[in-house]
């Protein structure tokens, strides 16, 4: 005789809801790849990823503005009000944990929810530092028309540093998932996967009413003011980047030989001191006639690194005292190439330090963007 299943005694398995909502998970996943990448390209790979990692940094960024309109009409475990800071309530939480007890929570507890609000606000300073870099230092995106180096450089080592402390965060979330995990015997990462957790033997606290056709209005209209904005700005000149042509004397005497170095590549006193040295240039005669020499002179003089404000002419104005005339003896030109192998330079498709252009395929204007850097393949060890 076959036992009814309605009479078996066999445990049932707990009833589970919906806690995190689908906008949600794919929220936190969204920022857990964006973020991974973001912190591979900037930490690992070489500058010519910077595009991926601008991207990623976008990508953050718009992750965040969604998370926090979300946050105000989105389901009731997304809204901010679930998770209050509270001074009080984090105490009493840290006393229950001691104690071995503690309320269990269906969304985030104190500690998971001063987690969000401090990566919500450090990955948005990560963003506008990111932005400000951009722009000062490598003279690209909305805001190069209007910051300086020294202040790209500036919020450069701030984005270094909030880049550091939020692998730090992050490793501080891995280990509280994996306490609170044990601790409450659920298991968090599957419920931020699945959405659900175990339903409470209690009551539950009224569901808010999601208003996703809102939160897409508002998250529509922030979109088109942002990218509008962005596109508008970022055509407009960058800042210390003067269009200059370069002379067409210039490019006939100088670059018959060689590439003919932008202006900005040296301060005016290193120009003045190639152009009294032409009979002995490098080890070799390029002298010209007075009238031409004089006019090249003023030229680069005029053009030189001090009335530009690019990374190349703010790293490469202050000349090497014991070789003064050359370029690649620059400290800055010896700690940006430190990595490269000398066989690179020494192989036949580079031809020496001085072939700028063989890796830097923007070296004729004088930009020397990171996107632009690419090692021919025939060169590399």
């Amino acid at each position: 005789m076959s036992m009814d299943r309605s009479t078996s005694h066999e445990p049932l398995a707990p009833a589970r809801i919906i806690v995190w909502d689908r906008l949600v998970r794919i929220f936190h996943w969204g920022l857990v790849l964006a973020v991974t990448f973001a912190a591979a390209t900037g930490f690992l790979f070489p500058p010519n990823w910077l595009d991926i990692h601008v991207i990623s940094g976008a990508f953050v960024g718009c992750l965040i503005v969604f998370r926090v309109v979300w946050g105000w009409i989105g389901s009731t475990y997304a809204r901010f009000r679930s998770f209050p800071v509270s001074l009080a309530l984090l105490r009493q939480h840290v006393a229950d944990i001691a104690a071995g007890g503690g309320t269990r929570h269906l969304g985030h507890n104190q500690f998971g929810g001063l987690m969000v609000y401090g990566l919500l606000a450090i990955l948005a300073l990560l963003t506008i530092t990111g932005i400000v870099t951009l722009g000062g230092v490598v003279k690209q995106g909305p805001l190069a028309f209007a910051t300086s180096f020294a202040t790209g450089q500036s919020a450069r080592q701030i984005h270094e540093i909030l880049a550091i402390v939020t692998l730090l965060m992050l490793a501080a979330h891995l280990a509280g998932v994996a306490f609170e995990s044990w601790r409450s015997g659920e298991n968090l990462v599957r419920a931020m996967i699945t959405g659900r957790k175990a339903a409470p033997s209690g009551p539950v606290e009224p569901l808010a009413t999601a208003r996703p056709f809102l939160a897409a209005a508002i998250l529509t209209m922030l979109a088109a003011l942002v990218l509008t904005a962005t596109i508008h700005l970022s055509d407009l000149p960058a800042r210390g980047v003067p269009p200059v042509a370069l002379d067409p004397t210039y490019a006939k005497e100088c670059g018959s030989c060689h590439l003919a170095y932008p202006p900005s590549l040296a301060g005016a006193a290193t120009w003045s001191a190639v152009m009294a040295d032409l009979a002995n240039h490098f080890g070799e005669n390029a002298s010209l006639d007075i009238s031409t020499t004089t006019q090249l002179e003023n030229w680069l003089q005029a053009n030189s690194a001090e009335h530009w404000d690019t990374r190349a002419a703010n790293a490469f104005r202050i000349a090497n005292p014991a070789d003064p005339q050359r370029i690649t003896a620059t400290a800055s030109w010896v700690r940006l190439h430190q990595d490269v192998p000398d066989a690179v330079f020494k192989s036949a498709k580079v031809g020496g330090k001085s072939s700028c252009s063989a890796c830097h395929r923007d070296a004729a204007i004088g930009r020397f963007d990171p996107q632009q850097i690419s090692i021919p393949r025939e060169a590399r060890p």
